[in-house]
């Protein structure tokens, strides 16, 4: 019994092969992402392995479930991406990642961070040039200035963490105060509060409807006219029209994006040879105080080492009959 894996990057394909090694059937790695167009390529395999930018909705899970796919293992912890109702009505087992290092994404938002700061990516471009000027290229010093952080999970506790250790003042927004960021100094207040007084908001909070544009035109006017916007979550937490919007007005010192709302279909592949439609990412990109990566931020060693261990269990849990802890919807009978 072969497993197909959807979207697998050439640095991921020697993680995944070793670690789905001990399943019955191997696996075989497809770079291209399921979608609509692509799920008939998984007619007669049991289990699929999709990528956070696959497309999970009605149609493909009926095409997929028609095929007789009966397990998908997202190498992901988000799954905003899938229709969970349609899944469990047409018996299909979903499961998840649900942890792997948080730091991967913490560091690399605190990367982009720094990256927009002291304009590390003009800086080089110039150098490369061999123009060694100053010029447009100050940043400020982060010591005794504001972190605002937006989810206080695993991942917003690693960033909170290096943000104590750069010695700044720290807010928290989340439901549920973490009892870590609370002993590292971090006071939780209202979303007004933290928008008005951070001078750099992170974003780590999943994208559901209660979250959809949670910072849209309304929090960024409220916003610190010089503050840094990071968001290495989920892209539809921002209103990317509304960021332009504000952006044109000369407004924030730096905003680093390693998502964005409309990135399927973008994001991992190579466009450079294409003209792209989206005037909303085309307009972003050339702001130069915008920094836009391609949803990288969980991509170490480390962490998709855990994101593929960790499927490759879940898929084996499936095979063997077992209802692990990361599955969303579980085996149920097709209407």
């Amino acid at each position: 019994m072969e497993i197909l894996a959807f979207g697998v990057q050439a640095d991921e394909k020697p993680l995944i092969e070793k670690a789905f090694a001990d399943l019955p059937g191997g696996v075989r790695c497809l770079d291209v992402f399921l979608d609509a167009d692509t799920a008939a390529i998984a007619a007669g395999h049991e289990v699929i392995s999709t990528s956070v930018n696959a497309q999970l909705d009605a149609e493909v899970l009926r095409t997929l479930a028609a095929g007789g796919t009966r397990m998908i293992a997202q190498r992901s912890t988000g799954f905003n991406n899938i229709d969970l109702e349609v899944a469990e009505r047409l018996g299909l087992t979903v499961a998840r990642v649900s942890y792997y290092s948080p730091y991967s994404v913490a560091e690399f938002a605190w990367t982009l961070t720094m990256a927009v700061n002291r304009r590390v990516v003009r800086a080089a471009n110039r150098t490369r040039d061999f123009d060694f000027r100053l010029d447009g290229l100050m940043g400020r010093d982060m010591r005794g200035r504001t972190a605002g952080v937006i989810g206080t999970g695993k991942i917003g506790e690693a960033f909170t963490r290096i943000a104590h250790g750069f010695g700044m003042r720290l807010l928290g927004l989340d439901v549920v105060p973490n009892p870590v960021c609370v002993e590292l100094g971090m006071e939780y207040v209202d979303k007004d509060e933290l928008l008005a007084a951070a001078d750099l908001v992170s974003l780590h909070v999943p994208l559901m409807p209660a979250t959809r544009h949670l910072i849209g035109a309304r929090e960024l006017r409220a916003m610190k006219d010089d503050a840094i916007l990071v968001n290495s979550s989920r892209g539809g937490l921002i209103d990317s029209d509304a960021l332009v919007g504000e952006l044109r007005k000369g407004r924030f010192s730096g905003v680093g994006l390693d998502v964005y709302e409309a990135e399927a279909g973008l994001f991992f592949l190579d466009k450079s040879m294409e003209a792209v439609d989206d005037d909303t990412l085309a307009r972003l990109m050339t702001f130069p105080n915008v920094l836009v990566t391609s949803h990288q931020a969980y991509y170490t060693a480390d962490a998709v080492t855990q994101i593929v261990d960790t499927t490759a269990r879940n898929i084996k849990d499936h095979l063997e009959g077992r209802r692990g802890e990361n599955v969303l919807v579980p085996t149920a009978p097709a209407p």
